[in-house]
């Protein structure tokens, strides 16, 4: 079975977050979608990055500033496909998907930032267009939330929630060394 990885938004932002002290879950996550990216990239698969760009110039996000530059760890080789969306899903807007039917994808392995929105959002898309995702559980990451009800949800809340709603009715959830060993 044809299977991409999609990277989606690991960009300087999200490590801006980081250094300043944003709890975040999964402390592995780049380590891990470093080494999907190594795995696809050595046995010739397609590895498509998503790049949020967005149309608040007050969020970090906006082109042309600091945070949209992709993290040195993740950025895209010549021969790779950068879609830039402006919403949630990869696949809102953007030729996401006739880049993964010209390649012939018929399953798609999710990693990236944030867990619960992006991640998330993308994952539940390549499901309803049936490219059977695989959320790759700890290549993904999030931070902490809090609700309209004033409750504060920790990082690892958030990741776990988003792992639970969409194991088995949206995605398979794997751990990156189950995905490595397929």
């Amino acid at each position: 079975m044809k299977t991409a990885l999609i990277v989606i938004d690991v960009q300087m932002a999200l490590a801006h977050a980081d250094a300043s002290g944003e709890k975040r879950s999964c402390p592995e996550a780049e380590k891990n979608i470093a080494s999907l990216m190594e795995k696809f990239r050595n046995s010739g698969d397609t590895v498509v990055h998503v790049h949020h760009h967005d149309t608040n110039p007050d969020y970090p996000f906006y082109p042309g500033t600091p945070g949209v530059v992709v993290q040195p760890f993740a950025a895209p080789l010549p021969d790779e496909a950068v879609v830039i969306k402006t919403t949630s899903s990869g696949f809102s807007g953007t030729e996401l998907q006739s880049i993964l039917q010209e390649a012939g994808v018929e399953r798609t392995v999710l990693c990236g930032a944030t867990a619960n929105h992006c991640v998330e959002s993308t994952t539940r898309s390549a499901a309803d267009l049936g490219y059977q995702p695989i959320y790759a559980a700890d290549a993904v990451w999030t931070y902490a939330l809090t609700g309209p009800d004033g409750v504060t949800h920790t990082a690892e809340q958030i990741h776990s929630v988003s792992m639970a709603t969409l194991e088995g009715e949206l995605a398979s959830v794997m751990p990156t060394k189950d995905i490595l060993a397929m």
